[in-house]
């Protein structure tokens, strides 16, 4: 199993709306990298779920229920390479873990959340992950 974070703004797709859903289609990424990412990710692989410009926090855990797939939202304009993915709600974290707390904590310093910012889905090592869910607790 591999572990990855997505990022969405919560008035743009909150985390309670996932929840809500139950899953949905990781769709309109528009990034090299982060598409590359997106299609790496397999069936099963679980997902933070982090809430960028309102709470930077991550907020809950998904699962990958659909590998990567052409996405439906590309446009003319877009070009015809892009992928989306299936996203399915597993767990709200029992405590959000903060932007300020990660970058305060050791174990991060590699994290790819803080070393390339700007980027939609990132992996996320093993032992980041199992940190972020203590953190949680």
């Amino acid at each position: 199993m591999n572990y990855w974070l997505v990022k969405s703004e919560p008035e743009a797709y909150s985390w309670s709306r996932l929840v809500k859903d139950g899953q949905t289609d990781w769709t309109g990424v528009r990034s090299y990298a982060a598409r590359n990412n997106l299609r790496a990710m397999a069936v099963g692989d679980r997902v933070l779920y982090y809430h960028s410009v309102t709470g930077k926090e991550v907020v809950g855990i998904a699962e990958v229920s659909r590998a990567a797939f052409p996405d439906p939202t590309v446009t003319k304009e877009d070009g015809d390479d892009w992928s989306a993915v299936t996203l399915r709600a597993v767990e709200a974290l029992a405590r959000p873990v903060g932007l300020a707390v990660i970058k305060a904590d050791a174990a991060f310093e590699k994290f790819m959340l803080i070393k390339q910012s700007r980027l939609s889905v990132v992996p996320v090592a093993a032992k980041e992950f199992r940190r972020i869910l203590v953190l949680a607790k």
